[in-house]
């Protein structure tokens, strides 16, 4: 099967976070956006962690009993995320997906800055993609 490179599936604007940011401004953020979990980025646009919906619901319903919302992204986001570059291949991702938990992972340059993002519903496009490819030039050489 030829390999698919991650930079052809990822999204290269996703929406970001930072440790300071309130939980509340990353829910507006998660809800305009559609996106699940991000990265959280520091001023060099290094990832230093990551958030999810999850992560921000816990914290919300938190607040909602003690009646007090002063959380912010750091306080939750899960430090040293797995991470992926774009020339790696979507097959190799969708290895690791299966065994490990995130359905987000950052894709980050040689300088280890974020550029995009690339999620199992990217990778399952990809992998669709290449199957219906595969398909349609082994029908072509039957017909």
């Amino acid at each position: 099967m030829e390999s698919i490179k991650i930079s052809d599936y990822m999204s290269k604007r996703p929406v970001i976070f930072t440790a300071n940011m309130p939980i509340a401004q990353a829910v507006e953020l998660f809800l305009q956006a559609g996106q699940i979990g991000g990265p959280v980025v520091d001023e060099n646009k290094h990832v230093i962690g990551f958030i999810s919906e999850q992560d921000c619901l816990i914290k919300m319903l938190e607040a909602t009993y003690l009646n007090e919302n002063h959380y912010t992204v750091g306080d939750v986001m899960h430090v040293e995320p797995l991470t992926a570059r774009p020339e790696g291949s979507v097959f190799d991702l969708a290895q690791l997906m299966t065994s490990a938990k995130p359905k987000i992972f950052p894709v980050i340059d040689d300088n280890d800055q974020l550029i995009g993002i690339i999620t199992r519903s990217d990778v399952l496009r990809a992998i669709d993609d290449q199957l219906r490819a595969m398909y349609k030039q082994g029908h072509e050489r039957l017909v």
